[in-house]
C-alpha cells in the first residue's frame, strides 16, 4: 500500500491493520494524521478483496487526542480540517471517525493505554472496541472548551443512554477500558486486545463477505430509523443475497464441511 508518514498499514489475508504511527508523541493526531486517516479509510472502501480491518496504535496508546502543540501553531490549518460546504456535510476531522461506519467490512478498534478525544472519536466509528481492562478513555473535548465534533456522536447515541453520553461529554471523565464495557463503549475486554481482534478477523473471514456487508450496512442504516425502514432494507439486502454467487457458495459450504473459497464482495453494498 501506499507509504505513509502518520501511519502502518499492514495486510495479511485479506486483514487490513492501520496503526496510528506516532508512539513517540503517543499517537497525538495532528493534521497529516487526520488527512491520512482519511486516505486510508476512503481507499479501503473501494477494495472488493478485503475482508476485515484492525485499528490500532504503535506503541503502548491508542492515542492520546490532539496533538494540540502542532495544532497552534497552524491555525489556518486547524480551519481547514473544520471547513464544509455544507452545514450536514462531514469536514475532514469527521471523517476519520465516520469513514469508518461506511466501509462495508467489519472494523475492529484495538485499544491499549491511552484512548483520549479525537482518539476516542476514531474507536466510536469503529463496528467493534476491544480493550484492555486498564485503558484510559476520555471524551475529553470539553476540558479545552469544546463540543465533540469528530462525528462520534454518531455511534455514541447508539451505544449508551442519553444522560450517560451528556455526562461522559460534559465532564471529560476518564474511564478504564472495564468501566468503559459497562457502559457499553467497550464491546469486550481483554490483555491482549490486539490478538483478539486479530481472532475475531479471522473467525469474520470465514462467512460470506455479501453476507457480512449486508449486516453491517442494514444495521448501521436502520437503527435509529423506523421499523418500516428496517423491513425495507432486510428485505431489500435479503434478496441481493439471494442472487448472488455467495449465497450458493455459502449453501456449498455448509452442506459438504468443505472451505470452497467466496468470491470478492459485490460492488452494491
Amino acid at each position: 500500500m501506499s507509504n505513509w508518514q502518520r501511519l502502518l498499514v499492514t495486510e495479511e489475508a485479506g486483514i487490513i491493520t492501520v496503526s496510528l504511527n506516532r508512539p513517540d508523541k503517543l499517537n497525538a493526531l495532528d493534521i497529516q494524521l487526520f488527512k491520512e486517516l482519511d486516505s486510508v479509510s476512503q481507499s479501503l472502501r473501494k477494495r472488493k478483496d478485503i475482508r476485515a480491518i484492525i485499528l490500532t496504535g504503535e506503541g503502548s496508546n491508542f492515542s492520546s487526542g490532539l496533538d494540540v502543540k502542532s495544532v497552534a501553531t497552524s491555525p489556518g490549518k486547524v480551519l481547514g480540517v473544520l471547513k464544509k460546504w455544507m452545514p450536514g456535510n462531514a469536514n475532514l476531522a469527521q471523517r476519520v471517525s465516520r469513514n469508518w461506519r461506511r466501509i462495508p467490512v467489519p472494523v475492529i478498534a484495538a485499544i491499549e493505554g491511552r484512548c483520549y478525544g479525537g482518539g476516542m472519536q476514531i474507536v466510536l466509528g469503529a463496528d467493534f472496541r476491544f480493550a484492555t481492562p486498564e485503558s484510559e478513555l476520555s471524551i475529553m473535548e470539553i476540558r479545552w472548551g469544546l463540543v465533540p465534533d469528530m462525528a462520534g456522536l454518531l455511534s455514541l447515541r447508539e451505544l449508551v443512554a442519553k444522560d450517560v453520553a451528556m455526562k461522559l461529554t460534559m465532564t471529560g471523565e476518564i474511564i478504564s477500558g472495564s468501566r468503559a464495557q459497562q457502559l457499553g463503549l467497550v464491546t469486550e475486554i481483554h490483555d491482549h486486545p490486539r490478538q483478539a481482534a486479530q481472532v475475531l478477523a479471522q473467525q469474520l473471514c470465514q462467512a460470506s463477505p455479501d453476507a457480512i456487508a449486508a449486516i453491517k450496512s442494514t444495521t448501521t442504516r436502520s437503527w435509529s430509523r423506523s421499523e418500516r425502514y428496517l423491513l425495507a432494507r432486510e428485505t431489500i439486502s435479503q434478496l441481493r443475497l439471494i442472487l448472488g454467487k455467495n449465497f450458493h457458495i455459502a449453501g456449498y459450504r455448509q452442506r459438504n464441511k468443505a472451505d470452497k473459497p467466496y468470491r470478492q464482495r459485490q460492488s452494491f453494498w
